[in-house]
């Protein structure tokens, strides 16, 4: 089993909307035992893309 981590993402300008701190998240949760798992939009306004979601997953301890 599995347990993830959901972190937003900002991106910055007008019509290219651009993600600059999105390499460091994925460091930054790896170096915390976190797997990339993907994004997803969580914003858009006028066809552009302003928020996302970076996906992290890490296996979860077995309860006995």
């Amino acid at each position: 089993m599995y347990r993830y981590r959901y972190v937003r993402v900002t991106g910055e300008g007008v019509a290219a909307t651009k993600f600059q701190e999105h390499r460091e998240l994925i460091d930054r949760c790896a170096a915390e035992g976190w797997r990339f798992a993907g994004w997803v939009p969580a914003h858009i306004t006028r066809g552009s893309i302003e928020q996302i979601d970076l996906i992290f997953e890490q296996e979860a301890e077995e309860e006995t």
